[in-house]
C-alpha cells in the first residue's frame, strides 16, 4: 500500500489510500465524462496508466466525494490555468496584462486583469465585479470586440475554473467580502422616450455619443481610456453591438454603474445630488434603445432593386424611406497585406431602384468623422501609437474616406467569380470608386488599390454627411457599349456586388479598411401589360355571362307567365 497527501488551499491534508482499479476506476471514469466535474490531473494519468490500482480511500463512492467536494478550491485554479494558457493568453498575455500577442491588433485592447478594472458589472462603480458578472462576459462575449462568446466551447466547470484563476492576477482586489449587485429594479410604465431625449440632452450625453447616437460627439476624437489607448464612444443606433446588452435594463445598468477604465461614468451621483430622478435615468435607458431597430438586423444575400416610374435624384429625398433596407455586413480585411483588425465600419445599409433605363443605388453607413478633418488628428496620432505592430506603422496623416462598389464582371458565372478582394489578373471586377473629396471613379481593379479607369463617365453620384452617417447615391445606365469590363445589367437576374469601405481619420486607405463578401442585386423585370388586363377582362367575362344568364332566366319567366292559365277569368267562365 501507499499513501499521498495533497494539500487544499487551506492547508488540510486529504490522504488517500491504494484500492483495487477495479472498484473506483470504473466510477472515476464515468465521473471524467461529465464536463461540469473536473478531475485533478494525477488522477486523470492513473487512471490511463497499465498500473492495477488507482488513488482513493477505501471505497469508490469516498474518492468520488474526496475529488468533487474536499479539493474544488484547488483544482478549478489548476485547471483554470490550463484553460486560460489555451484560450486566453493569446490575448490577455501570459502574466493576465493585456499584452498577449494579439493585442496590436485590437480596439479596444484587451483587459488588463492585473489592474482588476471591469467595464461590464453589476456592481457600483470603482467596485471589483461578481463571478456572475465575469462568467456572464465570459459565457456571452463582447459584441463589437474580438472578446468571443465561449459558452459553445467551454463547460460550466471550466468557465468556473478560468473566473478563479482569473482573480488570481489580481489576488488583493478580490480579498474579503464578495462584491454584491446593485438592485436593479424594473423600468417605469408608459413611453418615455421624449423625456429621455430631453435628459440625453441635459447630462450632455451627445458630446460624445452625438446628437443622434452615431458616436461623432465633439468629444469623440479626444477620447482613451485610462491606459492611453484609444476609445469609441458606443454608436447608440446599433445595439446589438452594445457590450453589456441592449434591453433597457441593460442600459439603465451601464448609467447606473458605467464603464469603469473609460470615459463613461456612472450617473449614479447625478440621481443621489438629486440633478435627475432614478426614473428620468430609465427614460434615458428608454430613449437609447429607441435609437436602434427593433431587431438586430438579418443580412439577406439578395438586394431587391424595385421598378418604378421615377428615380429619385439625391440621397435624402423622402422616396429612400419607402424603399426596402438590406444590411451587408464588413469585416476587417485581414487577409492582404498590410491587414487591418480595427475597422471604423461595420456595415452599410443598401437600397436600390430601377426604372428600366437607369440603375439607383442608395448606400448609407456610420463614420464618426468626415474626412479628413483635423479635428480627428489627435485621434490618429493614438490609433498609429497604439496599433503601429500590425504591418508596419499607419498613416499619420488622414486621407478622404471611401467606399468601393465592386460588380462581377460576368454576373452568369458562378464557378468563375472573381476574388472578393478587388479580382485578380485573371478575373478582374468592374468598380465605382467614390471617395469623400468628392468624386466616383468608374474603372476595373485586378486587387486591393490596384485601379485601372475607364474611358468616358457613365456612373455619377450625389452625397451627403450628416450625424455621423454618410448617404451616398451612385445612378448609371443599364445599357453599355462596353461589354468586356462592364456586366449586363439585366432585369430578371441577380448581378454579384461586394463592398470596401475605409474611415480616412482612422488610417484607413485603400487597402486597409472593412471588406464584405459577394452579395447580389436582381432587378425587377416589368410587369406584364397582361398582370393588369387579365384580371379586368375577367371581371369584364364575368359580368357579361352573369348579365346573360339572368335575361335568358327573365326571358323564360315571361314564357311561362303567358301559358300559365289565368285564375280569375277561369272562374268567370265557369
Amino acid at each position: 500500500m501507499r499513501s499521498l497527501r495533497h494539500s487544499t488551499a487551506s492547508t488540510r491534508h486529504v490522504h488517500l489510500l491504494v484500492i483495487p482499479r477495479s472498484e473506483a476506476t470504473r466510477d472515476l471514469h464515468l465521473l471524467a465524462r461529465r464536463r461540469d466535474v473536473q478531475i485533478p490531473r494525477y488522477a486523470r494519468d492513473d487512471m490511463e496508466s497499465p498500473r492495477s490500482s488507482v488513488f482513493g480511500p477505501r471505497s469508490s463512492v469516498l474518492t468520488l466525494l474526496v475529488l468533487t467536494v474536499l479539493i474544488p478550491a484547488t483544482l478549478r485554479a489548476q485547471d483554470g490555468k490550463v484553460v486560460y494558457d489555451k484560450w486566453c493568453a493569446g490575448c490577455h498575455g501570459d502574466t493576465g496584462a493585456g499584452d498577449g500577442f494579439g493585442a496590436k491588433t485590437m480596439l479596444p485592447h484587451p483587459r488588463d486583469f492585473t489592474k482588476a478594472v471591469y467595464k461590464i458589472r453589476t456592481t457600483a462603480s470603482g467596485e471589483i465585479p461578481t463571478d456572475d458578472d465575469l462568467r456572464h462576459v465570459i459565457e456571452v462575449g463582447m459584441p463589437g470586440t474580438a472578446m468571443p462568446e465561449w459558452k459553445s466551447r467551454l463547460s460550466g466547470a471550466e468557465i468556473t475554473a478560468v473566473i478563479q484563476y482569473l482573480k488570481s492576477f489580481s489576488p488583493n482586489s478580490f480579498k474579503g467580502t464578495a462584491a454584491k449587485a446593485i438592485a436593479i429594479g424594473k423600468a417605469p410604465s408608459g413611453s418615455g422616450v421624449d423625456e429621455g431625449k430631453a435628459v440625453f440632452q441635459k447630462l450632455e450625453c451627445y458630446k460624445c455619443h452625438g446628437a443622434a447616437g452615431r458616436a461623432d460627439g465633439k468629444s469623440a476624437p479626444t477620447l482613451k481610456d485610462d491606459y492611453g489607448n484609444p476609445i469609441r464612444p458606443a454608436d447608440l443606433t446599433e445595439n446589438w453591438k452594445f457590450r453589456g446588452g441592449s434591453s433597457v435594463s441593460d442600459i439603465y445598468a451601464r448609467l447606473r454603474t458605467g464603464l469603469d477604465g473609460t470615459p463613461m461614468p456612472s450617473f449614479q451621483d447625478a440621481v443621489e445630488n438629486k440633478l435627475i430622478t432614478d426614473e428620468q435615468l430609465w427614460r434615458v435607458a428608454q430613449y437609447v434603445h429607441s435609437l436602434s431597430p427593433e431587431k438586430a438586423p438579418e443580412s439577406r444575400e439578395v438586394v431587391r432593386a424595385a421598378r418604378v416610374q421615377s428615380l429619385p435624384t439625391t440621397p435624402d429625398e423622402a422616396a429612400w424611406r419607402t424603399v426596402e433596407r438590406f444590411w451587408v455586413p464588413l469585416v476587417g480585411q485581414i487577409i492582404a497585406k498590410p491587414r487591418w483588425f480595427a475597422p471604423t465600419v461595420d456595415g452599410v445599409w443598401v437600397q436600390a431602384l430601377h426604372d428600366g433605363r437607369t440603375i439607383a443605388l442608395r448606400l448609407s453607413w456610420d463614420d464618426p468623422s468626415k474626412s479628413p478633418d483635423p479635428i480627428w488628428d489627435e485621434w490618429l496620432g493614438r490609433m498609429s501609437k497604439s496599433l503601429t505592430d500590425v504591418d508596419g506603422p499607419l498613416a499619420t496623416q488622414q486621407g478622404p474616406d471611401r467606399l468601393v462598389v465592386q460588380w462581377a464582371q460576368d454576373p452568369n458565372d458562378e464557378s468563375q467569380r472573381p476574388y472578393f478582394l478587388g479580382g485578380d489578373t485573371k478575373r478582374p471586377v468592374y468598380v465605382w470608386r467614390w471617395s469623400s473629396e468628392p468624386r466616383v471613379e468608374e474603372g476595373t481593379e485586378t486587387g486591393l488599390g490596384k485601379f485601372t479607369a475607364l474611358p468616358g463617365a457613365h456612373v455619377t453620384q450625389s452625397a451627403k454627411y450628416a450625424d455621423g452617417q454618410w448617404q451616398v447615391l451612385f445612378t448609371r445606365s443599364l445599357a453599355s457599349t462596353d461589354t468586356t469590363h462592364i456586366p449586363r445589367f439585366t432585369t430578371g437576374h441577380a448581378i454579384p456586388i461586394a463592398f470596401f469601405a475605409a474611415d480616412g481619420s482612422s488610417g484607413e486607405d485603400e487597402i486597409r479598411g472593412a471588406v464584405s463578401t459577394w452579395y447580389a442585386v436582381y432587378l425587377d423585370v416589368p410587369t406584364p401589360t397582361r398582370v393588369f388586363v387579365a384580371p379586368i377582362a375577367m371581371i369584364a367575362l364575368s359580368a357579361g355571362l352573369g348579365m346573360l344568364l339572368v335575361t335568358r332566366a327573365q326571358r323564360r319567366e315571361r314564357v311561362a307567365d303567358g301559358r300559365r292559365p289565368n285564375d280569375s277569368s277561369h272562374t268567370e267562365e265557369r
